[in-house]
C-alpha cells in the first residue's frame, strides 16, 4: 500500500493543473499536505485504485511502476474533467462575437453591485456558472469587454433554481438577449413589454412640455401635465394588477419594490397580503413585507394624536 501512495503522490504532482479534485485544490505553488488529502479523498481514491486491481491481469508479480502511475494520472484527469455542479442555478449561454472579456454574475447588495462569480472569456464566446440562492432573485449578467467603455453592458435576469440560459451577441448586448428557463424572467418580460410603453408615452410628453414652459403656455403646460399624470397612474395601476395576478411568483413583490415603491400604501398593502406563503418567505416577499410594515409605522407616527 505504501508503494501504491507514493507513486499516486507522483501522479498527482503531473495533474496539477486540474483545478479541482473533490473538496481540495491542487496548487503546484503550494507545498500540498498530501496526509490531509488523502483523508480528504481517500474515498474516491480508494474506488479508483479498487478497480484497478479488480480488473488488472491476475499476478504474482508486483504492477509495474509505469503502469500504475499512468493508470492513477488519467483515473485523476477522467475525475476531474467532470467537474462536479455547485450550486442549485446552473447557468449557460453565449455571446456571439466576444473572443475576450470577462462576464461577471452580480447581486445587489444594499444599494451597490457585488460580484459573485466571474468568467473569462478567451476565444470561446460559451460560458457557464453555477451559483446557489436562496430563492429567485434579479441578477446582472455585466460584460468587461477590457477595450470599451460602452454602456450597453450589463444584463437584468431573473434568476431561479434550475437551469438558465442566456444568449445574445457582442454589437447588441442587452437588447439582443434571449433569456429562457427562468418563470419570473418570463413573467417580468410580459410586464416589461407593456410597461415600456407607458415610458415611451411619458418620454414622448418632454419635450412638447418644455416648449410650452419655455413660450409661457400655460395652458398648454397644465394639458400636457394631465397627460402625463394620467400616463403615470395608468402605469401604476398596471403594475398593482400585473403584481396581483402573479401572487404567485416572486416577481410580484419585485415589480411592487422596483416599480411602484411609492404608490398609496393600500396598494402596496394588499400586494403584500395577496402573496402566497411560499413567496412571502422569498427575498422579495420579506423585503416588501419589512417596508409594508415600516411604512405604516411611519404614517402612525405621523398621525395626530
Amino acid at each position: 500500500m505504501r508503494f501504491i501512495l507514493i507513486h499516486t503522490k507522483t501522479a498527482l504532482h503531473t495533474v496539477y493543473q486540474c483545478k479541482t479534485f473533490s473538496h481540495y485544490t491542487v496548487n503546484p505553488n503550494l507545498e500540498i499536505d498530501w496526509d490531509l488529502f488523502f483523508i480528504k479523498n481517500k474515498t474516491a481514491l480508494s474506488l479508483h485504485l479498487n478497480y484497478f486491481l479488480y480488473f488488472a491481469p491476475k499476478s504474482n508479480k508486483p504492477p509495474m511502476k509505469k503502469t500504475l502511475i499512468a493508470f492513477v494520472t488519467l483515473a485523476l484527469l477522467a475525475a476531474c474533467s467532470k467537474k462536479e455542479s455547485t450550486g442549485n442555478v446552473h447557468i449557460t449561454g453565449n455571446i456571439k462575437g466576444l473572443k475576450n472579456g470577462t462576464l461577471y454574475i452580480q447581486r445587489i447588495v444594499d444599494t451597490s453591485l457585488v460580484a459573485i462569480d466571474s468568467i473569462k472569456i478567451d476565444g470561446n464566446s460559451a460560458f457557464e456558472s453555477n451559483i446557489t440562492l436562496d430563492s429567485p432573485e434579479m441578477l446582472y449578467l455585466f460584460l468587461d469587454r477590457g477595450v470599451t467603455n460602452s454602456l450597453d453592458n450589463n444584463i437584468l435576469f431573473f434568476a431561479e433554481p434550475g437551469d438558465i440560459n442566456i444568449e445574445t451577441n457582442l454589437d447588441n448586448y442587452i437588447s439582443g438577449a434571449k433569456i429562457t428557463g427562468s418563470k419570473n424572467q418570463e413573467l417580468y418580460e410580459q410586464y416589461s413589454k407593456i410597461n415600456s410603453r407607458f415610458i415611451d408615452e411619458n418620454l414622448s410628453l418632454v419635450e412638447p412640455r418644455f416648449k410650452a414652459i419655455k413660450r409661457q403656455d400655460l395652458k398648454a403646460v397644465d394639458s400636457i401635465t394631465k397627460l402625463q399624470e394620467n400616463n403615470i397612474k395608468r402605469k401604476y395601476l398596471y403594475a398593482t394588477n400585473f403584481a396581483l395576478n402573479n401572487k404567485d411568483h416572486e416577481v410580484s413583490p419585485y415589480i411592487a419594490l422596483a416599480e411602484i415603491y411609492d404608490i398609496n400604501l393600500r396598494f402596496l398593502d394588499t400586494i403584500q397580503k395577496s402573496m402566497t406563503p411560499k413567496v412571502a418567505k422569498s427575498l422579495y416577499g420579506k423585503k416588501l413585507t419589512k417596508y409594508v410594515g415600516d411604512l405604516k409605522k411611519q404614517q402612525q407616527a405621523e398621525t395626530p394624536k
